[in-house]
């Protein structure tokens, strides 16, 4: 991997990723330090990066590293005071019950570091707003799957996959939260992670507070997804 094939942005202290799946954007328990895409780019542009926000290992696209600890404040706290705009495209097992819906549950850390709902009034929950817009449906054999664009409008722990769980479509190929999926609609489905892309990311530019717009193209996996859907499935628009 080189920093040519994952560029996305690179202007004003401003670097932005399109970050490959399986690749931890921080140091790793477990595993050397260099492994990390942080510690990857780092050795290739021969300076040291800021880490600005996470995506979890298994999530492809848009990231954002700062080059200075000034610019890195700045976009750390458009973050922190919810200035960004956060797209994300999602696959998940089931039909919502509409085609646009606002998903606004508290969330509460759990055991072996995974989130869950929060029960009402239940001490050290988080609120954790979500919207949900469905673009695509395919049917087969009972099952459905459907394609979501997703807005979280806050940024909690694993809030996605929470969510979309909440509402009885977790995400497909989602260990953490996926169990009860029926797995035989999908034994010959062409990848097997975790089904959830960061496509796009709008930040306020340092010194102008401009925004900035970047967008990931979905990685080759998940669009294999999409043409094994409609290849194999009967599908609908949203």
């Amino acid at each position: 991997m080189t920093l040519a094939e994952i560029v996305l942005y690179d202007e004003g202290d401003v670097l932005v990723l399109d970050k490959p799946v399986g690749i931890a954007i921080i140091p790793a328990r477990g595993e050397a330090p260099e492994a990390s895409l942080q510690r990857r780019v780092e050795q290739q542009i021969g300076a040291q990066l800021f880490v600005v926000h996470r995506i979890d290992r298994d999530v492809s696209g848009v990231v954002v590293f700062a080059r200075t600890a000034e610019v890195h404040r700045h976009l750390s706290l458009a973050f922190e005071h919810r200035r960004v705009e956060k797209t994300y495209t999602a696959w998940a097992s089931g039909g919502l019950a509409t085609q646009r819906l606002r998903i606004d549950t508290a969330l509460h850390a759990a055991r072996k570091g995974k989130a869950r709902p929060a029960l009402p009034g239940e001490a050290g929950s988080l609120p954790a707003v979500s919207d949900i817009e469905v673009e695509r449906v395919w049917r087969r054999d009972g099952a459905t799957v459907s394609r979501v664009s997703v807005r979280p409008l806050t940024g909690r722990h694993h809030q996605i996959r929470v969510h979309l769980r909440s509402v009885g479509s977790p995400l497909l190929f989602d260990e953490l939260y996926g169990k009860g999926i029926d797995p035989a609609p999908f034994v010959d489905a062409p990848m097997r992670r975790l089904a959830l892309h960061a496509r796009r990311l709008v930040v306020p530019a340092p010194g102008t507070d401009a925004p900035l717009s970047f967008e990931a193209p979905l990685p080759p996996d998940l669009a294999a997804l999409d043409a094994w859907l409609d290849g194999a499935w009967v599908g609908t628009a949203g």
